[in-house]
Formats: C-alpha cells, sequence, structure tokens
C-alpha cells in the first residue's frame, strides 16, 4: 500500500487584497486591515521633537556641570575611593587564601607594632617628637599653622 500525499495548492496573485480573500475563504473569517493610527505628520513632529532636544544635549549638560561642578566632583571622589577600597580588600582576600601568606602578614603587623611601641611609646622623649611630627602632618594636610596647647 502506498501512502499518497497531498501537496497544498498554491495560487499566485499579485495583490494583497485577493491573497486576503484567498486565506479568508479558506479559513471562513473575514480580516479587515486597520488603517494606521499615526499618520505621517505625527512621525514628522516626534522626529522634530526628538532632533531639538539631541541638538540642546550638550549645552544642557555643560551648563548642568557648570552649575553643579563641586558636588559631582565630591561624589566622583567618594565613588572612586569606595571602589579602591573595595578592590584592595579584594585583592587582600585573594592574597590571604594563599597558603603561608595570611600568617606571614600578621607576623609583619606585629613586627611593625612592636617596633612603634619601643621607637615612639616607651620614652616621654620620643612621646614628645610622635607629636611634633603629628601637629606638623595637621598642619601640612589643613594648610595653616595649628597652636599648640
Amino acid at each position: 500500500m502506498e501512502a499518497q500525499m497531498q501537496e497544498p495548492e498554491i495560487v499566485e496573485t499579485k495583490s494583497p487584497e485577493a491573497t486576503m480573500a484567498n486565506i479568508n475563504n479558506q479559513t471562513g473569517s473575514i480580516t479587515k486591515l486597520q488603517p494606521s493610527v499615526q499618520s505621517q505628520d505625527q512621525w514628522l513632529k516626534y522626529g522634530e521633537q526628538v532632533s531639538g532636544f539631541l541638538a540642546t544635549l550638550p549645552e544642557y549638560l555643560g551648563s548642568f556641570f557648570n552649575r553643579y561642578k563641586q558636588p559631582l566632583v565630591s561624589i566622583g571622589l567618594i565613588v572612586a575611593a569606595i571602589v579602591a577600597v573595595k578592590i584592595v580588600l579584594a585583592v587582600l582576600d585573594a592574597l590571604n587564601d594563599i597558603p603561608l601568606v595570611s600568617p606571614t602578614f600578621e607576623l609583619i603587623g606585629i613586627g611593625y607594632s612592636t617596633w612603634f611601641i619601643y621607637r615612639y611609646l616607651l620614652k616621654a622623649s620620643t612621646r614628645q617628637e610622635l607629636t611634633d611630627e603629628i601637629t606638623t602632618l595637621k598642619s601640612q594636610v589643613v594648610g595653616k599653622e595649628i597652636s599648640e596647647s
């Protein structure tokens, strides 16, 4: 027994209305095409609005930056500092995962703390030297002389 396949009938028409009518006759429903909601004039109006906005955008951004320059720079520095701290913490975390690096860092920290206590905190004269260095550093950072109290 041979199975015979029926090929679909292909009708070639040149107009879309005739094709739509043929499809509607096959399915039994009538479809009407809706006219476009927006006309060409509305699209031109939207295009002009977008073009006008894009034309004034550089001038607007320039005046905005000039007006709020100091706060924008401050916010940028704060964001950069946060990103830098996160990167340093990620690097240190990665280094601590390496065997023997974490104990080495601890030994370096203990050694530096011991040296600092021996160098600056045991004698009164060295404590005074440390106080003078801190006062000098404050005056350099602030930019004016700080009176000794």
